[in-house]
C-alpha cells in the first residue's frame, strides 16, 4: 500500500510539473525515523526526500533511499520525530525584536518589581527623561493593580513615568503634567478615552484608551535601519531554533514592511511571512480606501512563498486584560479592573456601519480583513460585518475573513463562523497566563466558550495557533512566549498558570489537533494549505527534528521538547549546538 501511495504522489508530481520531476536524485533524505506527515490521514512514515526546495515523497526507508542519488545528502534520524515546520499565527516581530535594544528588562511578577525597575531607570536616566513601562499586564502581577500614582512618584520624583498595557495606562504626577492631563482635562476628538479621577475631580493617572494625548518622548538611543534588520534577523533565528518556519506579522506599519523587503532582498528572511497591514480605523474612509488601493498595488501583494503582503487589520475593541474588551454582558463592578459602572460593557472602536465598510473594501480589493476582537460583544459586531457583505455584496467564504484573538465566543457565534466561512488566530498563552484572573472574575459560566478549541474543531471552524508576541527574545521569557511547545501543551490540559485546575476541561484538544492548530491549520488561514503544512509530495520542504515523539511522550514534557534541526525548504536554518563534552 506504501508504495502504491508513493508511486501515485510522484506520477502526480510528475504530471504537474515534468520539468521538476525530471532533474533526478533527491538532494535531501532523511530516515529511519517517524514522519508525522499531518495529510488528511495523519499518516506516519518513516523516510523522507527533498528535491528543489519541496518534498519529493515520504515513505519507508528501503521506498524514500531508492530516490537518493551520488550528490544526495543522507541524514540517519535514529528514530527521531519530524513535524512539518510550525506556523505562529500573530506575531509582532519588529517591534518584539527592538524592545531590549538599549537595556534589558527584567521579568516582573509583582508591583515591587515594577517599582524597582523604574527606581534603576531612574538611576540610569537624566532628570526629566521618560521612564516607559511597557506590556506589564495587571493582571499577570501577583496584586493584580496598577501601580498608583503615587507610588510610580515615589520611585522616580523627577521623571515622567507611564505603565502601558495595552490600550490602558498609569502614569506618575509628572508624565500627567507633560502630557496636559489634569482636573480640567477633556476629550474634544470624539475619539474613546476615560480618564479616572478620584472624589474630588483630580485624575488618578490611569488612562483608557488615552495613548494619544500621551506626549511621551523617546529615552533610549535611536536605533538605525541596520540595527533593526540585525535585530529581526536575530528573533527570526530564534524563531527558527523552536521549530517556527512560518509567521504572521499580525499588525505591520510601512516602516515594517520595509525591514521584512529588506531581508528578503539580501537572502535572510529565515521565516516564511505572511503580512497584515495595519489600518487605522479612526481615519476617514476615504483615507482607509486609499491605503487600501496602494497597498493592492504593492509588488509585495502578488503571492510569493517567502513574503506575501494580504491581509489587513484594524482594531475593533480594547483588551481583556485591561477591562476594556467589548462584551455582550456587563463586565461587572471590580477593583481589579477600576470598573465602577455595573452596566459598562468594555469599549468599541469601531461603529459598526464604518466596520462594514473598512472589512468590504479591504476584502474587494484582495485582502483577508481580519480585527482585534477580544470580546464577545466585538466577535459578534465583527461577524454581522462579514455576514451584511456576504448578504448585500459578494460571498466571503472564499475570501476567508478572518478574527484576531476572539478570546470570549458564544455557540452562535461559532455557527455564523461556521456558516460564514469566518477563520480565527486565536493564542493558548493567553488561557495559561490569564485564565485564574479571569475565573475569579467571570466564573465558570461566562468562560463555557472561552478559547473553545474543542467546540471549533469539531464544528469544522478552522482555528490556527499563535502567541502574539510582542516583547523580547527567546521563547519563554518573551511577552507573550512565543515557544509553540507550549501552546500545545496548552491546549492539551488547559491548566492556567497559578491554579490547580484545568480551565474548560471539556475543550481540550487531542494531539493530532494541536499539532494541526499549529501546522496546516495555519496553513490554510494564509491561503496556503497546498504550500505548506504538511508533509507531502510536491510542498514546501520545511519541517524539523524533534528531542523527543510528541505523539508518546509524558504530556508534561511536551513544553520541554526541543529542536535538533530546522529546515525551511530544506535548507538547514538552525542546528542546535551539541553539549560541552565532560573530560
Amino acid at each position: 500500500m506504501m508504495s502504491r501511495c508513493l508511486m501515485l504522489a510522484s506520477a502526480l508530481l510528475a504530471a504537474c510539473n515534468p520539468v521538476w520531476a525530471a532533474q533526478g536524485a533527491a538532494d535531501l533524505i532523511v530516515y529511519h525515523g517517524k514522519i508525522v506527515t499531518v495529510d488528511p490521514r495523519f499518516r506516519i512514515a518513516r523516510a523522507l526526500a527533498v528535491r528543489d526546495g519541496r518534498i519529493l515523497a515520504t515513505g519507508s526507508d528501503a521506498e524514500i533511499l531508492k530516490l537518493a542519488g551520488p550528490k544526495t545528502e543522507k541524514l540517519d534520524l535514529q528514530g527521531k520525530t519530524v513535524l512539518p515546520g510550525l506556523i505562529d499565527s500573530h506575531v509582532h516581530a519588529p517591534a518584539a525584536s527592538m524592545f531590549e535594544f538599549d537595556h534589558p528588562v527584567p521579568d516582573m511578577e509583582s508591583i515591587q518589581d515594577v517599582l524597582a525597575y523604574v527606581r534603576a531607570r531612574a538611576a540610569a536616566l537624566p532628570p526629566g527623561q521618560w521612564i516607559v513601562v511597557s506590556q506589564v499586564f495587571i493582571t499577570r502581577l501577583k496584586e493584580q493593580r496598577y501601580p498608583t500614582r503615587r507610588e510610580l512618584d515615589e520611585a522616580a520624583p523627577h521623571h515622567p513615568v507611564v505603565f502601558r498595557t495595552g490600550p490602558d495606562a498609569s502614569l506618575n504626577s509628572l508624565a500627567l503634567e507633560r502630557s496636559g492631563i489634569d482636573r480640567n482635562f477633556k476629550v474634544t476628538d470624539g475619539q474613546p478615552c476615560r480618564v479616572e479621577r478620584d472624589a474630588t475631580g483630580e485624575p488618578t493617572g490611569i488612562l483608557r484608551n488615552c495613548g494619544r494625548f500621551l506626549r511621551v518622548a523617546p529615552s533610549e538611543p535611536k536605533a538605525t535601519r541596520e540595527d533593526r534588520l540585525r535585530r529581526l534577523k536575530e528573533l527570526l533565528a530564534d524563531y527558527n531554533s523552536v521549530g517556527l518556519t512560518s509567521i504572521v506579522d499580525a499588525n505591520t506599519q510601512d516602516d515594517e514592511v520595509e525591514l521584512y523587503r529588506l531581508l528578503k532582498e539580501r537572502g535572510e528572511l529565515s521565516c516564511r511571512t505572511f503580512l497584515t497591514l495595519h489600518v487605522d480605523a479612526q481615519a476617514p474612509l476615504e483615507q482607509i480606501e486609499a491605503r487600501l488601493r496602494k497597498a493592492a498595488r504593492d509588488p509585495l501583494h502578488r503571492y510569493d512563498n517567502l513574503l506575501w503582503l494580504r491581509g489587513v487589520k484594524t482594531f475593533l475593541d480594547g483588551g481583556m486584560l485591561t477591562g476594556s474588551a467589548f462584551m455582550l454582558q456587563p463586565w461587572g463592578i471590580s477593583p481589579l479592573y477600576g470598573i465602577e459602572d455595573p452596566t459598562y460593557r468594555g469599549m468599541r472602536f469601531i461603529e459598526p456601519d464604518k466596520l462594514y465598510r473598512i472589512a468590504r473594501e479591504a476584502l474587494r480589493h484582495g485582502f483577508q480583513f481580519t480585527a482585534h476582537a477580544q470580546g464577545d460583544g466585538a466577535v459578534e459586531t465583527l461577524l454581522e460585518a462579514y455576514e451584511r457583505i456576504d448578504k448585500n455584496d459578494f460571498p466571503v467564504r472564499d475570501r476567508r475573513p478572518n478574527m484576531s484573538h476572539a478570546s470570549f465566543m458564544t455557540r452562535e457565534a461559532i455557527a455564523t463562523m461556521k456558516r460564514l466561512g469566518v477563520v480565527a488566530n486565536m493564542q493558548p498563552p493567553w488561557l495559561y497566563l490569564d485564565g485564574r484572573t479571569l475565573l475569579r472574575h467571570f466564573g465558570q459560566e461566562r468562560l463555557r466558550y472561552f478559547h473553545p478549541y474543542k467546540t471549533l474543531f469539531e464544528e469544522g471552524v478552522i482555528v490556527g495557533g499563535g502567541s502574539d508576541h510582542m516583547q523580547k527574545i527567546g521563547s519563554r521569557r518573551s511577552i507573550n512566549p512565543y515557544n509553540p511547545f507550549l501552546g500545545i501543551w496548552i491546549v492539551l490540559t488547559r491548566r492556567p498558570r497559578w491554579l490547580d485546575q484545568p480551565l474548560g476541561p471539556e475543550q481540550a484538544l487531542s494531539r493530532e489537533q494541536a499539532i494541526r492548530l499549529y501546522t496546516i491549520n495555519n496553513a490554510y488561514l494564509t491561503f496556503q494549505e497546498k504550500q505548506k503544512g504538511s508533509l507531502e509530495a510536491g510542498k514546501l520542504a520545511d519541517f524539523i527534528i524533534l528531542d523527543r515523539d510528541i505523539l508518546t511522550c509524558a504530556v508534561d514534557e511536551i513544553p520541554e521538547i526541543q529542536v535538533e534541526r530546522t529546515y525551511l525548504g530544506g535548507r538547514l536554518v538552525y542546528q542546535r549546538p551539541e553539549p560541552p563534552r565532560i573530560r
